[in-house]
């Protein structure tokens, strides 16, 4: 989940279903005056996690999760570095987290063989399938990607390869903002050390474990540094709105 987190100060006008759907562009480019057009809602559904939506100001599309604002197409160079973070070419990659589908569309760029995305929130998916926005239709239709409704977590256990897949080249986790600031309390248990430890390995020899993060933190580089001495911290940094700040990637890796 992305861009600066704050709970919208707009409302939107509820949609439900898949009928009626908008298609648009996703290029990211603001148009003068956006920031202020009204949002239209391009779908809109309750999950039992909380209210998912997809919506657009102009040429902008953005994400709103559970009430909050979580990401639009203006700034997504930390999901493309996350793409990058897997490698090139970055081979079998599971991704947690759909989001706009910049980060598995990068991945497909990059020459990824296979890309499993793993999300809570089926509605996503299904807009996805029926290609609300391009990026997300580019996704779903592409022959290297599969996409899985579920709990990123429950992928992580030895016990579900043989219904789930793997090993994998890459997983990456953008399930939420990092543990420092959560849409979903439920998925702080996806940064816990043993979390951590059971995704690293579903990794294939020599393969990378990389982890998402709305800003630097200190406890899960630690906790990746007790499987990984190497571990890397990621800066990406990003101006916005005037503010200037940092994203943050961490990365560990399997041995050879």
């Amino acid at each position: 989940m992305r861009a600066i987190l704050a709970r919208s100060s707009k409302p939107y006008v509820a949609a439900s279903g898949l009928s009626g759907h908008r298609r648009v562009g996703d290029d990211g480019r603001m148009h003068p005056g956006s920031p202020d057009d009204a949002p239209v809602t391009l779908a809109r559904a309750d999950t039992p996690a909380g209210e998912v939506a997809l919506r657009s100001r102009g040429n902008v599309v953005e994400l709103i999760v559970n009430g909050v604002f979580a990401m639009d197409s203006v700034e997504t160079a930390s999901e493309i570095a996350l793409a990058d973070a897997a490698g090139r070419p970055p081979g079998r990659v599971l991704v947690g987290g759909l989001g706009l589908g910049y980060t598995a569309s990068a991945l497909l760029d990059n020459g990824a063989t296979s890309v499993d995305v793993v999300d809570l929130a089926e509605p996503l998916l299904d807009w996805a399938r029926a290609g609300v926005t391009e990026r997300l239709g580019r996704v779903a239709s592409d022959p290297r990607v599969r996409l899985h409704a579920g709990d990123i977590a429950a992928w992580a256990s030895p016990e579900s390869a043989p219904t789930r897949g793997g090993p994998w080249d890459a997983v990456l986790l953008d399930v939420d903002n990092g543990p420092g600031f959560l849409i979903h309390d439920a998925n702080e248990r996806v940064y816990s050390a043993d979390a951590l430890g059971a995704f690293a390995g579903r990794l294939a020899a020599g393969g990378v474990l990389v982890v998402w993060s709305e800003s630097p933190s200190p406890p899960l580089w630690a906790a990746l540094r007790t499987l990984d001495a190497a571990a890397e911290e990621i800066l990406v940094p990003v101006e916005r709105d005037g503010r200037r700040f940092d994203y943050a990637l961490y990365r560990a890796r399997r041995p050879a």
